[in-house]
């Protein structure tokens, strides 16, 4: 289904008296709680699912019960705002929920076994029931949730596994997967794969992995192409296939400290060119452009580095 053309939402019109503050904070809570973005003052707006649908039809009854008013509207178009930016939307507070997760996992993993263990349990515990909470109202599967989940499981200290050495002449002509809105990682993995191990790869983006194991999916949560240990995508590529090259282990650093922003290697040279790409996906750049103008910004990096 092509969920961007055929959604319907949910509008809430409400209004509660001025002098009824406490109820107007309790219902902001619980809007904020549910997901809901504010469109315009008073009107708040969530995807037409069945249990959004109860929790706005519930919300309205309290806000009547409170001496207000409140309208439960379906639409299937909002005049003047196509679905991608409403998405976008939904996108954006979700970004911003799971920023402060990361912020907070990333301080946990630089204290490491600093703090006493069972400080560090219940300090973890609480930031997965956060990253739960925010997963469960991301309607549209943002994908800094994955970016976070995948510092989760390098928080959660899963066992190390010795990964094989791999022939890239067995992963040519392949098409591989990847999360939409391609940032630092995922670009500059996809230009490695293009490069150094499948000439003829093509890339597709989806929010989750198919079962159809003809695609090879890199840089999403529990795949073999992804994050494991401390290392990003990039890294993990570059040992799998055994890529030796003294310009790619440059970049490598590079983009492991742009991407997991824990300063590990002391390169900074990425970064510029991560705020590029998100400043790309903002302006409405479609992935696969975003692809073809990071390749180009990763093969000038390249070739700077390869005359050094």
């Amino acid at each position: 289904m092509d969920v961007k053309k055929k959604l319907t939402w949910l509008l809430l019109l409400l209004r509660l008296p001025a002098t009824h503050k406490a109820e107007r904070v309790a219902i902001w809570r619980k809007l904020k709680k549910s997901g809901a973005i504010q469109i315009k003052t008073s009107t708040y707006l969530l995807p037409d699912l069945p249990p959004q649908y109860e929790h706005f039809q519930w919300l309205a009854q309290q806000i009547r019960d409170f001496g207000g008013d409140a309208t439960l509207v379906r639409v299937q178009e909002i005049e003047g705002m196509q679905n991608e930016k409403l998405i976008a939307l939904f996108h954006r507070a979700r970004d911003e929920e799971y920023g402060a997760i990361k912020k907070s996992l990333q301080a946990f993993l630089t204290r490491g076994r600093k703090t006493n263990p069972e400080t560090n349990a219940a300090e973890l515990e609480r930031l997965t029931r956060q990253f739960r909470a925010i997963r469960e109202i991301d309607f549209f599967q943002s994908a800094r949730g994955q970016d976070v989940q995948m510092l989760l499981r390098r928080a959660e200290g899963s066992p190390k596994k010795v990964l094989p050495r791999l022939d890239s002449k067995n992963y040519r002509g392949k098409s591989w997967l990847t999360r939409p809105r391609p940032e630092i990682d995922r670009v500059g993995s996809a230009w490695l794969i293009r490069q150094f191990i499948d000439p003829r790869a093509k890339f597709v983006f989806a929010a989750a992995v198919p079962s159809n194991r003809e695609i090879l999916p890199f840089d999403m949560v529990d795949v073999e192409f992804s994050h494991h240990g401390e290392c990003c995508t990039f890294e993990t590529l570059i040992r799998r296939f055994g890529i030796e090259d003294k310009a790619i282990r440059k970049i490598a650093e590079m983009i492991h400290d742009a991407d997991l922003e824990d300063s590990k290697f002391q390169r900074s040279e990425c970064i510029g060119i991560d705020r590029v790409l998100k400043g790309w996906a903002k302006n409405g750049m479609s992935d696969d452009q975003i692809l073809l103008h990071g390749f180009e910004c990763f093969e000038g990096l390249y070739s700077f580095l390869q005359r050094l």
